[in-house]
């Protein structure tokens, strides 16, 4: 009778030893993840889709955040400044961690120290579009246009430093042109612009431009990846097109304050690696342009080394001054 006493005392520690272990894996709080542009957008949007996955998958709340500004250096800030427990997390653009540095004259945090890679979320190509007033049928035909009649052709972004600005300025600089470049206040001034005949294109993500392209308000040249899109199979390539080396997508990810136990950053990727590779999400953001990822931390954070090389070398080539 003692005996089985003693083993049931034992197995109860063992088993408390267990889930304090799991605890360690599975945060026993409400974790918050900081979406740092507005609601609506797709940062915000992947992070619910993100935030309700793990909710289910670890059994408690996930909480978004919209804390915006300064190109995501407000949610990223508070993110890097957040105890490195696992409770505070950061949906990050790509401009967040490799292309603000060089624009922005003072970081209220360091991109290449501050944060731990968790999993790059989903990537978006972009693609170059013009307006109805652009007799150019061809990326070819553009960049001919754009060589007879250098800096008369004006290309809207969603304003200095954002992928559409940066994706414009590589474009540029791949094709040896020069397009003036007119900033606005978000995509859709700019697209709102463009259909009214007042610049002549964008280079930006399928959502702001897709509708109009299918509506044949709005043309399409090229998308700036290695592979044609599923939703525009007969949209060539950037490099099909005649343009090479011109590659630019929008990429979001998750990652963690420095310091976060490795044992949280393996935890939140398998579960974040797992819902990504669904059927259903995979269908629903196929259905916006994105491609889902999942990749490991490390690959992660050597997709961030490269970008971060490839888009400073841009920026100055563009002569792109830090605000």
């Amino acid at each position: 009778m003692k005996f089985k006493v003693l083993r049931a005392l034992a197995l109860g520690i063992l088993l408390s030893i267990c889930a304090g272990a799991a605890r360690a894996d599975y945060p026993d709080r409400p974790i918050r993840l900081i979406a740092p542009f507005p609601a609506g957008g797709l940062a915000d949007v992947l992070a619910r889709a993100v935030g309700d996955e793990l909710s289910r998958s670890l059994g408690q709340p996930v909480i978004v955040e919209n804390r915006t500004g300064a190109g995501g250096n407000v949610g990223a800030e508070a993110v890097a400044r957040s105890t490195p427990d696992g409770y505070t997390l950061l949906m990050t653009s790509a401009g967040i961690l490799t292309a603000n540095q060089f624009l922005y004259a003072t970081m209220p945090f360091d991109p290449e120290k501050d944060f731990v890679t968790i999993s790059n979320v989903a990537d978006m190509p972009m693609m170059v579009v013009v307006g109805p007033r652009v007799e150019a049928k061809t990326l070819a035909e553009l960049v001919a246009l754009a060589r007879a009649n250098p800096g008369k052709l004006n290309f809207g972004s969603p304003g200095v430093g954002t992928t559409g600005h940066l994706g414009l300025a590589m474009f540029m600089h791949a094709a040896g042109i020069k397009l003036t470049h007119v900033p606005y206040r978000g995509a859709a001034p700019a697209i709102t612009d463009l259909l009214a005949g007042q610049i002549d294109g964008v280079v930006d993500n399928p959502p702001t431009v897709l509708a109009h392209i299918e509506a044949g308000k709005l043309r399409a040249l090229a998308v700036t990846a290695k592979q044609r899109m599923a939703l525009l199979p007969n949209l060539p390539t950037a490099a099909e097109a005649g343009v090479a080396n011109y590659e630019a997508s929008s990429w979001f990810g998750v990652v963690a304050p420095a310091g976060t136990p490795p044992a949280i950053v393996a935890r939140l990727h398998k579960d974040i690696a797992a819902a990504l590779r669904k059927p259903a999400l995979q269908e629903r953001f196929a259905k916006l342009g994105a491609r889902l990822l999942g990749n490991t931390p490390e690959e992660f954070a050597q997709q961030i080394v490269h970008d971060r090389k490839m888009w400073g070398e841009i920026i100055r080539a563009a002569d792109i001054k830090p605000q």
